[in-house]
């Protein structure tokens, strides 16, 4: 498997995703942004600051520079929406150089971490990776189905729209 160009199509996914989730997320009224909607982080900001909190201050340091932030995974990093999205659109373009930038031998070897609750972790660098992305395309998934529920539409968000999209351009 080329882990490089697999990553860095989840690394194109995951900017791709974060901006057609926010075409949406920006038109909904202040009052449905923050709701309550039953997202195991409430709303669709608190969601959305989790993954800025998860992708971008947790993996993302770790991934580039072997730190491991102490952070709550629930924090609200970002109270404004607009500069949240600004956050999470940026972050997510931060990881496409990051891989280009890693020697093959890197994805067959561990990532040496400590939790976000200061526990030492040892797990496959390649499956570890792949979680972020992951990560991201799920809880994407949980604001996508509640912004559906409050009566709006929603994006369509699988990776293999982006390639067909991709492809005929």
């Amino acid at each position: 498997m080329n882990f490089h160009a697999y990553f860095a199509t989840l690394a194109r996914y995951n900017v791709w995703a974060t901006r057609a989730l926010f075409e949406h997320a920006d038109a909904l009224p202040e009052a449905d942004y923050r709701r309550d909607a039953g997202l195991f982080f409430n709303s669709v900001h608190g969601t959305l600051n989790h993954l800025l909190v998860a992708e971008h201050e947790a993996w993302f340091p770790r991934f580039a520079q072997g730190v491991s932030n102490r952070i709550e995974l629930n924090a609200e990093l970002e109270p404004d929406r607009e500069r949240l999205r600004d956050r999470l659109v940026e972050g997510a373009q931060r990881w496409a150089p990051l891989i280009a930038a890693m020697p093959a031998e890197r994805f067959d070897a561990m990532l040496d971490y400590t939790s976000t609750r200061g526990v030492a972790q040892s797990l496959p660098f390649a499956a570890t990776l792949g979680h972020v992305f992951n990560h991201a395309t799920h809880h994407r998934g949980q604001i996508t189905a509640a912004i559906t529920a409050m009566g709006h539409p929603c994006p369509e968000l699988d990776m293999v729209w982006m390639l067909r999209v991709e492809a005929r351009a």
